[in-house]
């Protein structure tokens, strides 16, 4: 899936990715880089919103699982169950979001179990920058229903 293509997906699946301005960077099969601007994400202290940082990383670890289940001819249903996010520094500007999953291991796991049980989890981290620095860190762990599984 290239970049273009996702996020028009985000534009029209969850409303609030174009409310936040929020554009696509980057897509392969190990990362994904999601960026927003300032302004439609600002609080009252002139910096990025908590809930719009976490939103970011939560799209982007989304995003990730996503494309790697589509590329993969895997049709399920994702969701995230559960996710911490440490601030480390205020953002004061256009800010990025980069999930990746750079082993193999969790992501076979997943499938793996995903195939044979119609359910499975994966933890996904995701880093936060501004201006080059890393703002906060983002841990989120989804759960893929296939076709014939129960809802959570």
């Amino acid at each position: 899936m290239r970049p273009f293509e996702l996020e028009q997906y985000l534009h029209l699946h969850i409303p609030l990715s174009r409310a936040m301005a929020l554009e696509v960077v980057s897509v392969s099969e190990s990362a994904i880089v999601l960026r927003a601007p300032l302004a439609p994400n600002i609080n009252h202290s002139d910096t990025v919103f908590g809930g719009s940082a976490a939103a970011l990383a939560i799209l982007a670890a989304w995003s990730l699982l996503h494309v790697r289940l589509r590329a993969a001819g895997i049709a399920s249903r994702l969701v995230i169950q559960r996710n911490t996010m440490e601030y480390q520094r205020p953002i004061g500007g256009e800010f990025t979001a980069r999930a990746s999953l750079a082993e193999r291991e969790p992501w076979e796991r997943f499938s793996l179990t995903l195939a044979r049980r119609g359910r499975a989890r994966i933890a996904v981290p995701a880093v936060l920058e501004h201006a080059d620095d890393i703002a906060a860190r983002f841990s989120g762990e989804f759960v893929a229903l296939g076709d014939d599984a129960v809802q959570l």
